[in-house]
């Protein structure tokens, strides 16, 4: 029995960390809070190793933990262009409409939008279209080709894992017939002004692949297109790692934040279409959020995840260690094919930094259990 007890015990503590002293739950104001690094209890070698690997691709970064700036780099007020990390940000507008009721992941694409998947016509000559979901336009098994445009289907939905932009892209016309708003209207007022962000920290540009309005209202992408700074980026890695909380206000369901960010089931199990670009992506990739729950990066907590776009524009939470990384700029240097492996050294030091104070206990599932 006392075994018995003891394995449900290490389970609970790899999903739910446990601290031995408890960190006050901070928000920014208009200003972040800080702390060194000692004060945050995090070794400043290995912040210095991470902050010296993202410096030589330019550009600017924060390092957040207990809700303070520890570290930062580069000009936190100036906006990048975020690329693919729109689709992380996306996946928090579709957190608000399921909050309010008005869509269910389940629910099929053409319910909401009779013209989903056309043009091309081409997506007519099978019933493919009629059983995408919404599940599967935010988790990249719909199977639009990559583009953002309107693109063909290249294979059954639930069959495969594809990286689209043409996917999300659907998915952003859907919740905006289903608000009939501008979605870029609709995260200000629910989103990013509760955080702190104003149009100077972002801004969502018109949309490049489609035409600009659908059914006259302004038409956003979640493919790309967002630009912001990386003060906003890590007010945004914020609200994740509270679980949709923003001092007093729910913005959205903890459960979704949950979700979002770990493996639908069964997706792990699917092959993915183009694997010398995207490697294994299938085992750690959420509703537009990467993560690493397969492991992919050793020595790297399994419950970690992140927005990822082109030049290497990151959103990285790693909820067990109480850290919010943003950084944008310039790509950083790909040294070999492996998916992941340009962000091992950026992600790997910043945990380490942490890990490096700890004691550390494996437990039978291979996750560690940090302690103070």
């Amino acid at each position: 029995m006392t075994s018995t007890i003891l394995k449900f015990l290490l389970i609970l503590s790899a999903i739910y960390p446990i601290y031995a002293e408890a960190q006050d739950i901070v928000f920014p104001s208009t200003r972040w809070d800080h702390y060194t690094p000692k004060q945050a209890g995090m070794d400043e070698d290995f912040l210095d190793s991470a902050r010296s690997y993202a410096e030589k691709a330019g550009g600017s970064g924060i390092i957040i933990r207990f809700g303070r700036v520890v570290i930062q780099w580069g000009d936190i007020k100036k906006t990048y262009d975020l690329k693919s990390s729109t689709k992380s940000i996306g996946s928090i507008m579709l957190g608000l409409a399921l909050k309010d009721g008005k869509i269910s992941l389940n629910d099929k694409a053409v319910k909401y939008l009779p013209s989903f998947g056309v043009p091309p016509e081409s997506n007519l000559t099978n019933d493919w279209l009629e059983h995408i979901t919404i599940l599967h336009l935010a988790s990249q098994t719909a199977g639009f080709e990559k583009p953002g445009g309107f693109t063909p289907l290249l294979f059954k939905p639930g069959s495969m894992w594809d990286y689209s932009d043409s996917g999300p892209n659907w998915l952003a016309d859907i919740i905006t017939t289903i608000y009939k708003r501008d979605l870029s209207e609709v995260m200000f007022e629910r989103v990013f002004t509760t955080l702190g962000i104003s149009t100077s920290d972002l801004y969502w540009r018109k949309n490049a692949y489609r035409p600009q309005t659908l059914n006259g209202i302004p038409r956003r992408e979640f493919g790309a297109g967002i630009h912001a700074n990386v003060d906003a980026m890590a007010r945004i890695g914020l609200l994740m790692l509270r679980k949709g909380k923003w001092k007093n206000q729910q913005i959205l369901d903890p459960d979704y934040i949950r979700f979002s960010t770990r493996v639908p089931e069964g997706n792990e199990k699917l092959k993915v279409l183009h694997p010398d670009i995207y490697g294994n992506a299938s085992s750690h990739y959420g509703l537009l959020w990467w993560n690493n729950q397969d492991g992919t990066i050793p020595d790297f907590p399994r419950d970690a995840f992140w927005s990822w776009g082109l030049y290497d524009s990151l959103i990285l939470v790693i909820p067990s260690l109480d850290i919010v990384v943003a950084r944008a700029g310039n790509s950083f240097q790909r040294t070999d094919k492996e998916h992941y492996s340009v962000l091992k050294p950026f992600f790997i030091p910043i945990a380490q930094s942490v890990l490096s104070n700890k004691k550390i206990k494996e437990n039978h599932l291979g996750q560690p259990q940090f302690h103070y």
